[in-house]
């Protein structure tokens, strides 16, 4: 009896802790440092290639400004006349010989329309560089969370694993001592061995959700995963009035506004490139008959016959309303996605103080409740098996609920993630 009772004791111990009991595959001591969310996301933008492509396409059109405000070069011209004619004309003797070059000058405003278009591609680019690196910090933070999540299921189930192990040498001490059948004994040796199988399992997925986790980050994980991850909530109320976010900041609505800058951009570039440019030409020409010297002065400007920049402009302005219209459709879309995942999060944050709270408790005293029954034969052995699987189907659903909460936070957090300063005018 006393053999008994010792037994369930420690059982139940290990079953108080099990909840606070977060764990790790990693091999690290308790002493080594935690690796924390905010290092993993800084692991992972200065190696992840969608930030180097977006890093590169901001240099790209910052170049692209500066191309933008060069003027256009000048022509170096040469000119021979009067050669190989007829009579005096024939041959070289009487060439006359000009060399001069030709200067565009842009009329209409050209150059300051293509830096316009240049600096809305630039805030474009710096705006998207933003969306990346949003993307990749909610990527890396439903990884961390899956990671997190995995070892607290590996230490679940190890504690599980502990519990049914407690609980067939209890049941091979009644079965000794002649106050439980044999089946008994078998029952719990049944549940031993899914709990260790369980424990294989969780490990494998657990280092699987490492594995992804050191993929994304481009390394090794230096240090222990910050267990109290999935703890954190944001609202101190969760029944409280749902805040209201002004979209026209967010990132959606700032690329969407740029969108419209550029095309704004174009539309003031075709009207500029209807206005033909002159090309003024000062040249020397040597006389042959002479041997003197003369100025010339060339101009030269073309004649909008069968491209008069009508059609181009069409273009633009189609372009714009375009941009324009999309605008639109990006603000109702933003609005709702906000909305919903709002109301997603706030879900999940109900079902996760839920489970993790009142559930958990309520299914831990039951197992207690069982255990000190089955003790004192009073309850069953398939009364204990019960609450003791229903407490680990609760720790589990505990789990799931805190990951699905922080992933359901960080895709709200991403939705809503502020533009760049100017981004979003």
């Amino acid at each position: 009896m006393h053999k008994i009772f010792v037994t369930f004791l420690i059982a139940a111990s290990c079953a108080s802790i099990a909840h606070a009991q977060v764990g790790s595959i990693a091999p690290f001591s308790q002493d080594s440092p935690v690796y924390t969310l905010e290092q993993a996301v800084s692991s992972a933008g200065g190696s992840a290639p969608a930030t180097e492509a977006a890093s590169a396409a901001v240099e790209a059109a910052r170049a692209g400004r500066t191309v933008a405000g060069l003027r256009p070069n000048p022509v170096v011209q040469g000119q021979v006349e009067n050669v190989v004619g007829s009579g005096p004309y024939r041959g070289v003797r009487s060439a006359e010989t000009t060399v001069g070059f030709a200067i565009p000058i842009e009329l209409g405003g050209k150059r300051g329309a293509r830096v316009a278009v240049a600096n809305a591609q630039l805030s474009r680019a710096e705006i998207q560089a933003a969306i990346i690196a949003a993307d990749v910090r909610l990527q890396v933070t439903q990884l961390y969370v899956e990671a997190v999540a995995a070892d607290r299921r590996v230490a679940t189930a190890r504690d599980q694993a502990r519990i049914a192990s407690d609980a067939l040498q209890a049941a091979r001490i009644r079965v000794q001592a002649g106050r439980a059948s044999p089946l008994e004994e078998q029952r719990a040796e049944v549940a031993r061995i899914n709990a260790e199988a369980n424990v294989e399992q969780q490990l494998r997925l657990a280092k699987a959700a490492h594995t992804n986790l050191e993929r994304r980050i481009g390394g090794p994980i230096t240090g222990v995963l910050d267990g109290t991850a999935l703890d954190r909530f944001a609202n101190a109320n969760v029944y409280g009035p749902v805040a209201t976010v002004d979209t026209s900041s967010t990132l959606a609505m700032a690329a969407a506004n740029a969108d419209v800058s550029i095309a704004e951009a174009g539309v003031r570039l075709a009207r500029a490139n209807r206005v033909p440019d002159l090309n003024v030409g000062p040249a020397i020409r040597r006389l042959e008959e002479t041997n003197d010297l003369a100025a010339v002065l060339t101009v030269s400007i073309p004649i909008p016959v069968f491209n008069n920049g009508r059609a181009a402009i069409t273009q633009a302005t189609a372009q714009q309303s375009q941009a324009d219209a999309q605008r639109r459709v990006a603000a109702l879309d933003i609005e709702q996605a906000i909305t919903d995942a709002q109301a997603q999060a706030a879900n999940a944050e109900t079902a996760a103080r839920t489970a993790s709270g009142p559930a958990l408790a309520a299914a831990e005293e039951a197992a207690r409740i069982a255990r000190i029954g089955y003790r004192e034969g009073k309850f069953g052995q398939l009364e204990l098996l019960d609450a003791e699987r229903t407490l680990a189907e609760t720790r589990n659903a505990a789990i799931n609920a805190l990951a699905n909460y922080q992933n359901a936070r960080a895709r709200l957090e991403r939705l809503t993630t502020p533009a760049p300063d100017g981004g979003n005018k």
